[in-house]
C-alpha cells in the first residue's frame, strides 16, 4: 500500500515577534500514522507533500527526518483558498497513485476542515474524517476508522483508494532527532510545477483582512454580596427601582 500525506506549513502558534513556520500539527499526526502503519508492514511507500515556496524547505526535511520515502513540494507562494488546494492536491493524487491519502482534519491557521472531503470529492473517493483509530483488516482492500462524535464512537469501513483525515486522538508524533535532521538534509526533494500537473489554479476566495480579537476589559474582584450589589446600585444602575 502506497500513502500520501499532504501537509501544510503554518505559522507556530507559540512563536513570538516574526513568525516561525511548521508543519501544520494534525498534519505531523497524519505523518506519524503512516509511519506506524508501514512499521506494521501495511504499507510499503510513504510520500509527502505540500504546496509551498521554497522556503517550505525546512518542514521538508522535517517529515524526512520522521521517516517519510519522498517529499514533494508543489512550487507556489500565494495564499490559496481550500478549494485551489484540493484541486492542486487531486492533480498529484492522480500522478503520485497511492492507496491511501492520509492528511490532517484541519490547519491550525484557519480551522476550515475543508481540504480533505473536498480533496475526496474530486477525486471520486470514500471519504473518512476526524478518524481516531485506523485499521486495515487483512486481504479486505479498506480501512477501518474509529470516529468520536457527540453521539458515542462511530466505526465506518471504506473501501481503498480513500482518504482519511486524522483527529488529535489518533497518535502521538514522534520526536525528529538532530542525527535525523542532519540526514534529511541530504535527501532530494522533489519540485514540481503547477505546469508539471497540467492544472491552473486561480484562487476562488481573497482573505481582505485578518485582525487580532478585541481585547476584553478586565474582570473585577468582588469579596462579598454586599460589595456586588452596591456596584449594582452605583455603576450598573440595575437596583435603581
Amino acid at each position: 500500500m502506497k500513502i500520501l500525506v499532504p501537509f501544510k506549513r503554518v505559522p507556530d502558534p507559540a512563536s513570538a515577534g516574526a513568525a516561525q513556520w511548521i508543519v501544520n500539527y494534525f498534519d505531523e499526526i497524519a505523518v506519524e500514522e503512516a509511519l506506524r502503519i508501514r512499521e506494521r508492514a501495511e504499507a510499503t511507500e510513504i510520500a509527502a507533500v505540500t504546496i509551498a515556496p521554497a522556503a517550505a524547505e525546512e518542514q521538508l526535511r522535517t517529515v524526512l527526518a520522521m521517516g517519510v520515502d519522498r517529499a514533494l513540494r508543489i512550487d507556489d507562494s500565494r495564499d490559496l483558498d481550500p478549494s485551489t488546494v484540493a484541486h492542486l492536491l487531486a492533480a498529484v493524487v492522480r500522478r503520485e497513485q497511492p492507496d491511501l491519502v492520509l492528511m490532517g482534519k484541519q490547519a491550525v491557521d484557519d480551522d476550515a476542515s475543508q481540504v480533505g472531503p473536498m480533496l475526496a470529492a474530486h477525486l471520486g473517493w470514500p471519504q473518512a474524517t476526524f478518524a481516531s483509530k485506523i485499521e486495515f483488516p487483512p486481504a479486505a482492500g479498506e480501512a477501518v476508522c474509529t470516529r468520536e462524535t457527540d453521539r458515542g464512537l462511530e466505526v465506518i469501513a471504506v473501501r481503498l483508494p480513500a482518504v482519511v483525515t486524522t483527529d488529535l486522538r489518533l497518535n502521538e508524533p514522534r520526536y525528529v532527532s538532530l542525527p535525523g535532521l542532519m540526514k534529511a538534509r541530504r535527501r532530494p526533494i522533489d519540485t514540481l510545477a503547477l505546469a508539471d500537473l497540467g492544472v491552473a489554479a486561480e484562487p476562488r476566495t481573497t482573505v481582505l483582512d485578518v485582525r487580532p480579537t478585541a481585547r476584553r476589559s478586565a474582570g473585577i474582584r468582588l469579596e462579598s454580596v454586599e460589595d456586588l450589589l452596591q456596584r449594582l446600585r452605583d455603576h450598573d444602575r440595575v437596583l435603581d427601582a
